[in-house]
């Protein structure tokens, strides 16, 4: 089937009828801006509209009573909304009805379903005209003689398309006879809204015929009756997504549109095979038919006494006859489960010596029953269980035979007063009887649309109420009152069928419910559960879990697929509890990907079988899939028995939360009995501060000197007159130690986060500040992981946030062994059961089992992993304890140090993976997991850098740009310059530690004579401007400032050599190590030093900041954000900026001299082209100029507490307000402007 073609055609086709069935309203004077009288000169029966041209459009006769009639409709639907919505609504509705009918008819005309056996959309030919267009009165259809001539002269006249509506329209009038719930007599405003062309090249049926292989509808050719769910599911897309995108709850309206999911085959067939066909074969063992079913179940091994209590249960399932067996979907969408349930009960009934004609009959008679909230899926299903049928009975479209499919309806537009006028004939106590049940029919299904199937009906006397609805008596009683009884006794008719579906018991119910959370859902279906479901009410999947118990028989099956969160977390342990007294026959845990249309980890499911029995020492088979990264692998897993454990039920009642933990061993489920983490340590969720963007910064972006690294606690803090303190908040996948990389405003005791109120309740937003907890060393972890958990020691002088939990245990050694068990395969046993869904909460940490064993030889291991951790977080800049560049070592040649850099690397990464096996073995041993753990770990889990040639060029260069701003210094480890002012005094006075006491020269000297091979030493720009070209233009542009810096710090015999070095790891275009290393410069050092400078979930944070004219290059410079001064910008334009321009006019008229001297053509024409992009580069700079000259005017002041985000926006706003982009991409680094 081809899915691509499929949706794509759904999605179209819906827009281009909803605009075509708008456009005939619109012909109409019916548009979402209101309703249109007819124009005065209407009369009798016509009506005129102006619709803009010449000649008004006319309507008459019965166009005319069905244009009334939609306007009527679109003002009952407005009682309930506002008009706009109600237009759309209605017009959405007349779109998606003759969708649903295009596509019934060609399903029925591939399969030659259609009585006249002749195609109304397509020809048997291939030719562009259908058939029934070519040969109309061959079709049987009935015509008045008026028609036949209209219809003949039509022809004559090759009005194809006005043939074509007519034919089309009777075709549906006359599939009403046979299929009338899908096909309702058109004699109604849908008509009127009918736009249809078979010519039209872009009209919805040619494209139905040519864009959907003719195959994927012809059951002979591996069609299925499937892809009319499919196209439904496919149809939906758009209201889907815009349902879900909007603020608010979804209304009932959207309900099926965002809970539409078309289940995948197999998991029906698994479903399917397992309920159904398990309750029959286990009455039937020898009817030999689960060999035919691929995906059917052995059961496993049971204990003596629970195979006699199933004997005894299988002694009721061999007494059942196939027309006894009743099975329902309370959510059948587009009818995919109904319809292999047919299937399945054809082949039951051909094994107990039925027809296969007799059997269908039967089993629309019997067995089949379907409920769903969607008047539009309830008519699909029943097309495609009739078609089903009719698969199976040539003659069952006789206009006799019907499913029990139904839409639930509503009772609210009953008239209860027409309920005097039944039950004539009846006595007195059998018709208050009657009357008394009916009103309470009516009062359950009063808006049982906003509930669906999970209303609880009671089980009424069906029997009496359809006979007091047929005693219908108005003789001698004829008034007012008495006008629309016929239209009551056929409403409640159809409500008793509803009714009884929904309070019977079924043998098997099997379904696809839909996922939705309750909380999201309207007040109505909220309240409603709440009320009724307590103890499963948090999203819809998990109300019909219980709900499809309610409906099932007891001792028979409910078969299902829901999302998979019911089986472990906390919320749904009230419904685990209420499965005991049931018994789980299989289940298959399919996690994220199992259907194909929905990629990632959005929705993660379980398919499962439970029998309502209470069979406590039953073994369930379970699979893991979740490994499966497909539909289609998963399917594969399961058919070759992959990851299958069997499991008791009552296993799970000492796993916290009672979650269902299948997968683990005996020596697993007895450790859940240990003391448990919580017992030793204190595991706490952080602080909200409601204001992230106002209250928490990357460290580099603030002044080094108001940051305080090592408070002890809070009272330190307070005295301490430092504003930023290091704060825990997850952060990358990463264990032992780092992503120490922010700071929270902690000033004053925290006074400004805590004294941030609500604008609108004025209740104070920020919470959860654990004073007691504040600054004390602790393990931190993500809270959301895509893997294991990874926990991080933190030592003291750290806040910690709700995303980076903690955890907190008065002896530091003890800190250490949890932190090391946590980072062990062994906690991952306990963690994938406490939290499936790799969000690691503190109550999942705290219930982790904790065995202490061996703690001096666990506790050494893990200082050591911490220290090689740490010792690898602080080799690069992003780390406040950074000294200098790893690559910075006592050789001349940047190969040398990078050789010996990469065996550190090597080294440090073999001791943490094989420290991390050993911690592995020890903690496998204490808690005896050696059947299920082995201690290896891959290379891809260990979390310190190996050596990477390129990326630590990269870095190199960066420190080298800090060298050049006075961040770093060669000659100094760590930070010199953040945020204090710059001097060349200063700098001197960072070297000498005793300031004042030593000039600039004299340090220079000083540092020659201590044997120091240096030409000359490397000082820091001197006005923070380094400005970038595509030529060698100036003689202190960034690639001269490297190379000064490569002979300070390498010497200069092996300049070039470095140069070579850099170029090559770079492996940027260019023709010298120069130009590549200077294209690096012009096109990526920004890009990957924003890319070095982020904040996780909250962006770019650079403090080197590009000053950019544009897409010609035509100026460049960077500015180190910790030395900027309101003079800057202002030295930037006067000393680079004009100064470049002066070069570009300069080489122009050197390259125009060239053009008008040179003889030489090929230099001729490379003068020529140098010219013209030195020309664009001037025009450029000239425009950037403009710019510059606003901001270097206003003399801007920054403070650095205030973030690169808002700062970056700030230089770029002049005093009068406007703003001048300046800056290299800004869009994606600042502030959003306030509006």
């Amino acid at each position: 089937m081809n899915k691509t073609a499929i949706k794509n055609f759904a999605i179209w086709a819906r827009n281009k009828l909803i605009a075509d069935v708008s456009y005939d309203a619109r012909l109409i004077g019916i548009t979402e801006d209101g309703i249109a009288k007819p124009l005065p000169q209407s009369f009798g029966g016509t009506q005129f509209f102006d619709i803009g041209t010449a000649e008004p459009y006319s309507i008459s006769g019965e166009a005319v009573r069905q244009r009334d009639k939609l306007i009527e409709v679109i003002q009952q639907k407005e009682k309930d909304t506002d008009y706009k919505t109600a237009y759309q609504y209605v017009i959405e509705e007349v779109a998606y009805t003759w969708f649903n009918r295009l596509i019934a008819i060609r399903f029925m005309e591939v399969n030659d379903y259609l009585p006249s056996h002749i195609r109304v959309l397509s020809s048997e030919s291939g030719k562009l005209e259908p058939d029934l267009v070519t040969t109309p009165f061959d079709a049987e259809l009935p015509f008045t003689a008026e028609e036949e001539a209209q219809i003949f002269q039509l022809k004559q006249d090759n009005k194809l398309d006005e043939v074509f509506r007519i034919l089309f329209l009777k075709q549906c009038n006359a599939l009403n006879e046979i299929l009338p719930a899908l096909f309702e007599k058109t004699k109604n405003y849908t008509e009127l809204l009918l736009s249809l062309s078979v010519i039209d090249q872009d009209g919805v049926v040619y494209h139905l015929i040519h864009d959907i292989p003719e195959d994927d509808f012809n059951i002979e050719r591996g069609g299925q009756v499937e892809i009319i769910g499919w196209l439904y599911q496919y149809y939906n897309t758009e209201p889907k997504a815009a349902a879900f995108a909007k603020n608010g709850k979804i209304t009932k309206e959207e309900i099926p549109a965002v809970t539409q999911l078309f289940t995948p085959d197999w998991i029906v067939r698994y479903m399917v095979e397992n309920s159904l066909g398990r309750l029959w074969v286990e009455g039937h063992p020898d009817c030999g038919l689960k060999e035919n079913w691929k995906y059917y179940l052995e059961e496993a091994q049971q204990e003596p006494e629970v195979q006699a209590k199933l004997a005894e249960i299988r002694k009721e399932y061999a007494a059942l006859n196939p027309e006894d067996i009743k099975l329902i979907d309370p959510c059948m969408g587009s009818g995919h489960i109904l319809v292999y349930a047919f299937d399945v009960l054809m082949q039951i009934y051909e094994s107990a010596g039925y027809s296969q004609r007799d059997a269908a009959k039967s089993i629309l008679e019997h067995n089949i029953y379907g409920l769903d909230i969607d008047d539009r899926a309830y008519q699909l299903a029943y097309f495609a269980v009739m078609m089903k049928a009719r698969q199976y009975n040539r003659r069952i479209l006789n206009g006799e035979n019907s499913c029990h499919v139904y839409a639930i309806q509503e009772s609210n537009s009953i008239n209860r007063a027409h309920l005097k006028y039944f039950g004539a004939g009846m006595d007195d106590i059998e018709k208050n009887a009657a009357k008394m049940q009916l009103e309470g029919l009516l009062d359950t299904l009063t808006d049982a649309k906003e509930y669906g199937s999970i209303l609880n009906v009671e089980s009424y006397n069906w029997d009496l109420l359809r006979r007091f609805v047929a005693a219908e008596d108005t003789a001698g009683q004829i008034s007012m009152d008495s006008v629309g009884v016929e239209d009551t006794a056929e409403q409640l008719n159809q409500l008793i069928d509803i009714g009884e579906t929904m309070a019977r018991k079924y043998h098997t119910v099997c379904t696809n419910p839909p996922y939705m959370s309750v909380s999201g859902s309207g007040e109505k279906l909220s309240r409603y559960v709440i009320k009724h479901f307590e103890n499963v009410k948090n999203d819809l999947y998990s109300v019909f879990i219980e709900k499809c118990r309610i409906f099932t028989k007891k001792n028979y099956f409910q078969a299902m697929i829901t999302q998979q969160a019911w089986m472990f977390t906390v919320t749904y342990e009230k419904l685990r509890q209420q499965l005991t007294v049931a018994t789980i026959v299989s289940l298959l845990q399919l996690g994220p990907n199992a259907f194909e249309e929905i990629k990632g980890e959005v929705v993660q499911t379980a398919a499962f079988v439970i029998q309502n029995a209470d069979n406590k020492n039953y073994s369930s088979s379970y699979f893991d899939l979740t490994d499966g990264e497909s539909e289609s692998e998963k399917k594969q897993m399961y058919l070759r028995k992959e990851h299958i454990f069997t499991a008791n039920y009552t296993d799970f009642k000492d796993v916290p939360n009672e979650s269902m933990a299948y997968w683990l061993s005996h020596n697993a489920l007895v450790c859940f009995e240990s003391k448990k983490i919580g017992e030793y340590a204190t595991t706490r969720e952080g602080m909200t501060t409601a204001d992230n963007e106002c209250f928490l910064r990357s460290w580099s972006e603030v002044i080094w000197n108001k940051v305080d690294v090592a408070c002890t606690s809070l009272n330190e803090a307070k005295h301490k007159n430092k504003k930023w303190f290091p704060y825990n908040k997850g952060g990358v996948n990463r264990k032992w130690y780092g992503n120490r990389e922010l700071v929270v405003n902690w000033e004053n005791d925290g006074a400004e986060i805590k004294s941030l109120k609500d604008s609108r309740t004025g209740r104070i937003r920020s919470h959860n500040y654990n004073a007691e907890y504040s600054f004390r060393e602790s393990g931190t972890w993500t809270a959301i992981c895509s893997g294991n958990i990874m926990v991080r020691y933190s030592p003291m002088g750290s806040l910690f946030d709700s995303k980076g939990a903690s955890v907190f245990v008065p002896s530091s050694e003890k800190l250490k062994y949890i932190i090391a068990m946590l980072n062990s395969k062994v906690s991952n046993v306990f963690l994938n059961v406490l939290s499936p869904s790799y969000e690691y909460k503190v109550g999942h940490v705290a219930n982790v089992p904790c065995i202490f064993k061996l703690d001096d030889e666990v506790e050494e291991v893990s200082q050591r992993c911490i220290s090689l951790s740490q010792n690898d977080w602080d080799s690069f800049e992003t780390s406040w304890d950074f000294k200098k560049h790893p690559l910075i070592r006592n050789v001349a040649t940047i190969s040398e140090a990078f050789t010996q850099w990469q065996a550190e690397c090597d080294d440090r990464f073999n001791q943490l993976k094989a420290n991390e096996e050993e911690l592995n073995r020890i903690f496998i041993d204490i808690y005896g997991l050696q059947d299920e753990l082995t201690p290896e770990v891959e290379d891809k889990d260990v979390t310190v850098r190996k050596a990477d040639l390129q990326r630590d060029i990269k870095s190199l260069l960066s420190y080298a740009v800090g060298c050049m701003f006075g961040r770093y210094s060669t000659y100094k480890d760590g930070l010199l310059f953040a945020g204090e002012p710059y001097s060349l005094q200063a700098f001197v006075d960072k070297m000498n530690e005793r300031p004042g006491t030593i000039s600039a020269e004299e340090l220079e000297r000083a540092y020659r004579n201590e044997g120091i091979v240096v030409d000359a030493m490397f000082f820091p720009d001197a006005d923070n401007v380094i400005p970038i070209t595509d030529e060698e233009y100036l003689d202190d542009d960034i690639v001269s400032r490297l190379c000064a810096w490569l002979k300070a710090v390498y010497g200069a015999d092996t300049l070039e050599a470095n140069l070579d070095y850099i170029a090559k790891a770079l492996g940027n275009k260019g023709s010298t190590s120069r130009e590549i290393i200077r294209n690096y410069f012009l096109n990526d050092f920004f890009k990957d030093h924003c890319q070095t400078y982020s904040v996780t979930g909250s962006g770019k944070r650079p403090i080197y900041w590009l000053f950019d004219s544009g897409k010609q290059n035509g100026f460049k410079a960077l500015v180190y954000l910790h030395r900027y001064t309101p003079d800057t910008i202002g030295n930037l334009r006067i000393d680079y900026l004009h100064k470049m321009q002066r070069v570009y006019e300069s080489e122009i008229n050197r390259m125009q001299d060239m053009m008008d001297h040179s003889e030489n053509a090929r230099e001729v024409a490379a003068a020529a082209k140098r010219k013209d992009k030195l020309a664009k580069q001037l025009k450029e700079c000239r425009e950037y100029d403009e710019k510059i000259s606003h901001l270097a005017l206003s003399r801007i002041e920054l403070d650095l507490d205030d973030g690169v985000k808002v700062n970056y926006r700030k230089l770029q706003t002049a005093q009068d307000g406007k703003f001048y982009e300046v800056l290299a991409d800004s869009k994606n680094i600042m502030v959003k402007e306030k509006k």
